[in-house]
């Protein structure tokens, strides 16, 4: 046998740095299929947290024997517009503060995306609550509850395959 036998020599430095780069390559494998595995059955995506099923909702106020909506359009995650609908002459006459303070209440509603901290003036107090009441009427219907979430969440999956 004419083999020659070859010494390898290595230094404890290098064993010690692949050591340690061999452990971290695993701690990043398994910190990264940690992070986006699916958890029980959810999805791995955290995008489920939709505040409202996109549309159009209305609720009526009766002032008089009168129906009025009001329509809230909103987005998945935020309000995008609330205004009056079906208003008949005779109302506009006899409640004329109802769209000065909707509008009002619309623009604050809009910008801060909550009925906290909603100011109106003092003459129109009541009309005020009544449509504050209806918008938040509106926005129950338009609330997306967990059963909703997960069907548009399993629509948009599939229509992405």
């Amino acid at each position: 046998m004419s083999s020659k036998t070859k010494i390898v020599v290595l230094r404890m430095k290098e064993l010690i740095y692949t050591g340690i780069f061999v452990a971290l390559g695993i701690l990043l494998i398994l910190l990264l299929v940690f992070m986006f595995a699916p958890k029980d059955g959810k999805p791995a995506s955290t995008d489920t947290s939709d505040k409202y099923v996109p549309g159009v909702y209305t609720s009526s106020i009766m002032l008089n024997g009168n129906a009025v909506d009001i329509a809230v359009t909103v987005d998945k995650d935020a309000i995008a517009s609330i205004q009056m609908v079906n208003v008949s002459e005779m109302v506009s006459t006899m409640y004329p503060l109802m769209e000065p303070a909707l509008d009002n209440l619309a623009e604050q509603i809009i910008a801060s995306q909550s009925f906290d901290h909603i100011t109106y003036p003092e003459e129109n107090q009541y009309t005020s609550l009544v449509i504050l009441d209806a918008v938040e009427r509106a926005l129950d219907k338009a609330a997306a509850s967990e059963d909703e979430t997960k069907k548009n969440k399993e629509h948009s999956d599939e229509a992405a395959e």
